[in-house]
């Protein structure tokens, strides 16, 4: 009976000493779980319903479980490969990219849940309607989430460079030129418009000094930002 009860308690007690480690060696997870805690309170706040509060928190666990799974696979390939190899470092790469899926999955479902229906609903009325359109600020943040998963998309189909340096769309040349749009856009000065274009036109310059990005990718950067800006601050209403 004693036997039992240790077989029955011993899995517990080494998943539960496995999470202490966890929490005690990673900061990542001390934060996520500090996350977990805010999040949790501001949907009490907000007066979020057992439903809403059960999605927010199964959502926030997907994003605790990918930080352990990511832990556990930086420990085995330090254990394999004390030594550096590009098939270590691919196989942690993997593992980090999985931490940010889920992470940003959590903040748009937390995002959307405490927006609610009824706000959410005002914002896509916003965002059709021909009468109105939304504010400077709200495109501005939409267009720098938007832009930011184009190029993010746009370095995976390149070949070389990694996401915070190099790829095949240039972060850099992108924002540099989205932000000279939206500010073509939001004044009717020619000479503000003019430096601004010339500050973009800048920024795409020194990454390819640098020999960070091509002539190619650099136009393709600059393209992705234009674009972005045009849809946000030419087609919709002011």
């Amino acid at each position: 009976m004693i036997r039992r009860a240790r077989d029955l308690f011993g899995p517990f007690k080494v998943a539960m000493s496995g999470l202490v480690y966890t929490f005690k060696t990673q900061r990542h997870m001390r934060f996520h779980l500090f996350v977990v805690l805010v999040v949790t309170l501001l949907g009490v706040v907000v007066d979020l319903g057992l439903r809403e509060l059960l999605v927010l928190l199964f959502t926030i666990s997907l994003v605790l479980v990918a930080e352990m799974f990511n832990s556990a696979i930086e420990a085995t390939v330090d254990l394999v490969q004390p030594s550096y190899h590009p098939l270590a470092k691919f196989a942690k790469d993997i593992a980090a990219g999985a931490v940010l899926i889920t992470t940003i999955i959590a903040l748009v479902v937390g995002s959307l849940l405490i927006l609610g229906e009824r706000r959410w609903e005002l914002i896509k009325i916003n965002l059709t309607s021909e009468g109105t359109g939304l504010p400077a600020g709200p495109r501005v943040i939409l267009g720098i989430l938007v832009l930011f998963v184009i190029v993010v998309i746009g370095k995976g189909l390149g070949k070389r460079g990694q996401v915070l340096r190099g790829g095949l769309v240039s972060g850099h040349a992108a924002y540099g030129f989205f932000f000279a749009t939206l500010i073509c856009f939001v004044t009717d000065n020619a000479l503000a418009s003019s430096v601004a274009i010339l500050l973009a036109g800048i920024i795409a310059q020194s990454r390819y000094e640098a020999k960070i990005h091509s002539l190619v990718e650099l136009c393709l950067g600059s393209a992705a930002g234009c674009i972005v800006g045009l849809i946000f601050f030419a087609n919709l209403p002011r």
